[in-house]
């Protein structure tokens, strides 16, 4: 009789499909970067004296996947308005060493909410002037910081890695508004007219993460600026009041938010904490139906590409025109040539025919979404064409991811101009406008990477 058994799962093992043992694993782990001191606010180039205080924690988060084929991806979501290319890179490699994550495997979204602390390196202008010795130290204390915490929860993240079921869906909110294309003040009365106008993405992608029928962890996105608030309360604006929610209702989940192409997209009406709130539960409610019902599962291998491609400016200032600039009336403009001034001194940036080295890196989830990670404020015009020529049933975009480097327009905004596609480049300290044909280089590598075998 045993004998028999023992023939029967032995055929049995024989019969079975190749790979049928093969499942995906999945980790989550959270930690707060709330500065401990009252340092240096960032996101409004009007601002000019610390936080007072802390309306909301803020909240570094780390997912790690792990799928059928041994392939490793790990999502790190950032209450901050940004991260440079420097901090990015520093981030990589603490994170490689400490847990053998390699770079294309790594992302990190910010939720760019505007009621963060300064980091440093991005948005320079913004706190190179006005700040004192003791708030410049604090900001290189907080970079610190984050050097330290960010690498750790993804170790945590790592050691939580275990058999789940991952699975995704889209849902619906319908808060954000196209800013160049409506008036603020007038946006109530058009919304509850109907008459709103200007492209958007509404669409609100969720990735869940379950074990024993249990949430675990639950990923989403959202086309729209984190800019509610404007006072001097660190806070996770909306973004961080839904993932508060999310957590509230699945008290062991781990809810991580990623900014999507929203750098045109503002919460409108605005200012008021109750108003955060509000859109905040509205894309909780979002979220949570998609979870309540039918989600498809993720199975098979995964994919991962990370590449930086040159993006040139329509135009480097000699050093003289800068010169001048930087001697004139205090404003934006001074401000960022005296930081170009200085980054062409120590540095040499700022060559005739610099090119920019624009991240972009793309996952393959199994037979699950196919994900594309964005570089600097990314306007909608991103997601809505990626979609389209990809495929909208299984296309996610993000922005803000990696290194946010500055507004990144598509060639229709960048010839409209206005503050996305042209006078943002001065709180970013960069010389100019992007380059005539960034929109079809970044969309063409997105497209080799996702097409590539």
């Amino acid at each position: 009789m045993i004998r028999l058994l023992l023939t029967f799962l032995a055929v049995a093992a024989l019969l079975a499909p190749a790979g049928a043992a093969a499942e995906w694993k999945a980790g989550a782990a959270k930690v707060t970067i709330t500065p401990e001191n009252l340092m240096w606010m960032s996101g409004y180039g009007s601002r000019n004296k610390p936080a007072e205080g802390k309306l909301t924690d803020l909240w570094a988060k780390a997912l790690v996947l792990e799928a059928e084929n041994g392939q490793k991806l790990c999502l790190v979501t950032l209450d901050l308005v940004g991260i440079d290319r420097g901090l990015m890179q520093e981030l990589k490699d603490r994170i490689g060493k400490q847990t053998g994550l390699k770079e294309h495997e790594i992302v990190f979204s910010c939720s760019h909410t505007h009621t963060g602390p300064a980091v440093r390196g991005n948005l320079i202008p913004m706190y190179a002037f006005g700040t004192d010795h003791s708030q410049r130290v604090l900001i290189d204390d907080y970079w610190k910081l984050l050097t330290t915490r960010i690498p750790a929860v993804v170790g945590d993240a790592v050691k939580d890695l275990a058999p789940s079921e991952v699975a995704w869906a889209n849902g619906t909110a319908e808060f954000a508004v196209n800013r160049r294309n409506n008036k603020e003040p007038e946006v109530p009365k058009l919304r509850a007219e109907g008459k709103l106008v200007g492209p958007v993405d509404h669409s609100v992608p969720v990735l869940s993460v379950r074990r024993d029928k249990k949430l675990r962890a639950v990923a989403f996105g959202y086309a729209c600026h984190a800019t509610v608030l404007s006072f001097y309360q660190w806070s996770g604006d909306y973004p961080g009041f839904a993932m508060m929610a999310l957590e509230n209702e699945y008290p062991e989940a781990v809810a991580l938010f990623c900014t999507g192409c929203g750098a045109d997209q503002n919460p409108l009406p605005r200012r008021e904490v109750s108003l955060a709130q509000d859109y905040g539960k509205q894309l909780a409610t979002a979220v949570s139906n998609v979870l309540k019902e039918k989600m498809t599962p993720i199975k098979g291998a995964a994919k991962a590409q990370y590449a930086e491609i040159d993006l040139g400016f329509s135009k480097i200032p000699s050093r003289e025109e800068l010169e001048k600039t930087a001697a004139g009336p205090d404003n934006a403009e001074a401000r960022r040539a005296k930081v170009l001034l200085e980054q062409w001194t120590s540095r040499s940036e700022w060559p005739a025919g610099f090119q920019y080295p624009y991240p972009v890196q793309t996952w393959v989830l199994g037979d699950g979404p196919r994900w594309a990670f964005l570089g600097g404020e990314v306007v909608v015009d991103y997601s809505l064409r990626l979609k389209k020529e990809l495929g909208e049933a299984n296309t996610w975009v993000g922005g803000y991811a990696n290194d946010v480097m500055a507004y990144v327009p598509s060639e229709r905004v960048l010839t409209e101009g206005g503050y996305e596609g042209a006078t943002s480049m001065m709180y970013y300290a960069l010389p100019s406008p992007w380059a005539p044909g960034l929109e079809d280089k970044i969309v063409g590598e997105v497209k080799r990477q996702l097409e590539s075998k």
